[in-house]
């Protein structure tokens, strides 16, 4: 009964442990990680943009909206630099 226990644990931690290729960060997924994150970044800014022309009691939200989308297209042009390198 012991051994039979010691087994089981035994094959529990080796495959809790093993890592399949699937782990594996390429450069590939890093990239659109990336893009994701730009797409995301400059679609809340436009939404903020658009909120802070319609609501002038929220005069801020439109600055942070276009904070957001320089930030965005920054991200973008390193993003197209890198590729081209």
């Amino acid at each position: 009964m012991r051994s039979t226990l010691r087994r089981g644990c035994e094959f529990y931690s080796s495959t809790r442990l093993r890592r399949g290729p699937w782990h594996e960060l390429t450069a590939a997924t890093q990239t659109v990680g990336i893009v994701g994150i730009a797409v995301l970044i400059l679609l809340i800014g436009l939404v903020l943009l658009l909120l802070g022309v319609f609501v002038k009691a929220v005069g801020f939200l439109l600055w942070l909206g276009v904070v957001l989308i320089v930030i965005a297209i920054i991200a973008a042009l390193i993003r197209f630099i890198r590729r081209q390198v």
